[in-house]
């Protein structure tokens, strides 16, 4: 299944994938006392390679070719994408605490643009840079960072901190690597990464486990959170993958990690949604989040809009669609092939 390149449609499928993975936040924070960070990555991403292959499988026959062309390039963007990025985030936060998680989080469209100059020669404009700052801003208002000063413990949380912060570019990484594989639809990505990139989960959960960094969870436990797991593992998982790959496809990867201010926004709407009262920062901080997504969004339509066509290069369906008056326009330019 193809869709054609729409603005709208593809904000629509980055707001419903930050907005179920707010959900991931509420729905995993009962269960990690419970069971270890890389233990909880593991079991999530199982139910979600079964889930992914199933909605392959679904669409039609799977892709078993492309599979072994690109397999260990796909199973090295699963594992940085799904497992590092996932346990790293984790075991960060659980050594900081989470406003400063909600601001590591927001660093991430500062820090794709920074990496796509570093390494692509793309030097982000005045206007995405400046839409970032606000939407980090307005994260920053949201954890309560700039009103909370009840906190009286002197523990240092940087190392947990620097731990979330390098976990967040394995993110950017399996967003870069989405974005270079055009061969792959946004199911086929997401379904063949978390298959190819399963055996490394697991062997790494396993090695940690033997060396005591990851103690296996009880059976009792394990038990206790599977409806969560299951809930985690469906929706904002392979739900939520699928909707994100599907909107960094639509609108490129620096606006995709961009809608990533809005995770913790959610969090804060669902949670009104439950009964909690949002407080005035938190309103004001969704704001200036919200502004800031739109003025990205339009920054990056206006720069696409303003680039120029190369010589010689003319697309008659563009020209047929977009002109008022397609046929005396074509024709002119056959004419002047002709006379050329």
């Amino acid at each position: 299944m193809t869709f054609s390149r729409s603005p709208a449609v593809g904000m629509a499928g980055l707001l419903l994938a930050t907005t179920a993975w707010g959900s991931l936040f509420l729905a995993s924070k009962p269960v990690l006392p419970h069971v270890d960070p890389v233990w909880f990555t593991l079991l999530r991403y199982s139910i979600a390679t079964l889930g992914f292959m199933l909605v392959l499988r679904l669409r039609g026959p799977l892709p078993w070719g492309a599979l072994r062309r690109h397999g260990w390039r796909l199973a090295g963007l699963g594992f940085v994408g799904y497992g590092v990025f996932s346990a790293m985030v984790l075991v960060g936060l659980a050594h900081s605490v989470p406003s400063h998680g909600a601001v590591i989080m927001a660093t991430m469209p500062i820090t794709t643009q920074l990496v796509r100059w570093a390494l692509d020669g793309q030097r982000p404009g005045r206007a995405a840079i400046g839409s970032t700052l606000l939407a980090l801003l307005g994260v920053v208002m949201v954890s309560g960072a700039l009103t909370r000063h009840g906190d009286t413990s002197h523990a240092s949380t940087l190392a947990g901190d620097l731990t979330a912060f390098a976990g967040t570019l394995g993110w950017i990484a399996y967003t870069r690597g989405a974005a270079r594989l055009p061969e792959l639809d946004v199911i086929g990505f997401s379904a063949l990464s978390a298959l190819a990139s399963w055996p490394l989960l697991c062997a790494a959960t396993l090695l940690l486990a033997a060396f005591g960094l990851a103690p296996v969870p009880s059976a009792a436990a394990a038990w206790n959170a599977w409806p969560a797991l299951v809930y985690i593992g469906l929706v904002p998982t392979v739900f939520g993958v699928l909707a994100y790959n599907f909107g960094v496809r639509q609108l490129g990867v620096v606006t995709g990690t961009a809608f990533l201010n809005f995770v913790p926004v959610s969090v804060l709407l669902i949670g009104a949604a439950m009964g909690s009262r949002p407080a005035a920062h938190e309103l004001a901080g969704v704001m200036l989040v919200v502004s800031g997504l739109l003025v990205h969004t339009l920054s990056q339509r206006v720069q696409a809009a303003q680039r120029p066509v190369p010589a010689g290069d003319i697309d008659r369906k563009a020209l047929v669609c977009r002109s008022p008056r397609p046929q005396r326009l074509l024709s002119m330019a056959r004419m002047r092939r002709s006379s050329s």
